[in-house]
C-alpha cells in the first residue's frame, strides 16, 4: 500500500512540473521537441495556441 501512495506522489509532483498548455514555455518546448514525437493532441494545441 505505502509503494501505491508514493507512485500516485511522484506522478502528482512530476505532472505538477509541466508547463501549462498555450503557455510561451510550452509553445518554446513543442519547438524544440522533434514534429515525430508529438502526439495528434500536442499538434491541435500547438496549432490552436501557438499559431493562431
Amino acid at each position: 500500500m505505502k509503494k501505491l501512495i508514493g507512485v500516485f506522489a511522484v506522478a502528482l509532483f512530476l505532472s505538477g512540473c509541466a508547463p501549462e498548455i498555450g503557455s510561451e514555455e510550452w509553445c518554446a518546448d513543442m519547438k524544440e521537441k522533434p514534429k515525430a514525437d508529438w502526439t495528434a493532441s500536442e499538434g491541435t494545441d500547438f496549432a490552436k495556441h501557438c499559431i493562431f
